[in-house]
């Protein structure tokens, strides 16, 4: 077993700059940047040297002196109740950045359900939002995090699917429904899908009834 100096050692310490709810049950968590990143990728963190970090996908843009962390609080879980109670302050570790769920500049459709938002924050916030469309699952009216962004930026080019409640501006759906409904799917962009094991699958899935080659389609799951 590892030492906790090995750990450490792979493990880099920075400082809490804000954490707060944006939503029920949801908190964006700042820190101090340490390392230089890539739109769409993750890092893990964690509180406790002794405790296995755990893995969230960056929500800042590149050139940020920050970085912003998206998450759910899990009242079963061991992180998310320790971090929803960390002050401004506060020691954080966290790992190198990692992951190759990254775009380019050509065309793509950007598929994601709750806080599954976050790397397509990140690219926006990183200037790549040209030829996108990004399509956004929720729940309910407050659970499309970042919106106040994306709409200015994005237009009609981003669509808020919410199942539950119904609103100006949202399609009453699921995201799933919209992308059987939508008449003009393109064929010939890739399409980069962010979510639960259930939904990726299911999308996935979709989009190749649909036409839609399987090596056209990018993949990232949140647990």
């Amino acid at each position: 077993m590892e030492s906790q100096t090995e750990q450490k050692n792979k493990l880099s310490t920075t400082i809490v700059l804000e954490n707060k709810a944006i939503a029920p049950g949801v908190f964006v968590l700042k820190y101090k940047k340490v390392k230089s990143f890539t739109a769409g990728q993750y890092i893990g963190l964690t509180t406790d040297l002794g405790v296995t970090p755990r893995l969230y996908t960056i929500a800042s843009g590149e050139n940020d002196t920050e970085v912003q962390v998206l998450y759910n609080l899990k009242d079963d879980g061991w992180l998310t109740p320790r971090l929803s109670e960390i002050k401004p302050g506060s020691e954080l570790y966290v790992t190198n950045p990692d992951g190759d769920f990254i775009d380019d500049e050509s065309p793509a459709w950007w598929i994601a359900s709750g806080t599954g938002i976050a790397p397509y924050s990140a690219m926006i916030r990183s200037g790549l939002h040209k030829n996108k469309t990004l399509i956004h699952g929720g729940r309910y009216n407050h659970s499309f995090y970042f919106e106040n962004e994306f709409i200015p930026i994005l237009k009609d080019n981003y669509i808020r699917c919410c199942s539950q409640d119904k609103g100006e501006g949202l399609y009453h759906g699921r995201l799933t429904r919209y992308l059987q409904d939508v008449e003009n799917l393109p064929t010939d962009c890739r399409y980069f899908i962010c979510g639960s094991p259930e939904m990726v699958v299911e999308v996935r899935d979709l989009l190749i009834k649909r036409g839609v080659k399987y090596d056209k389609i990018v993949a990232e799951i949140y647990f």
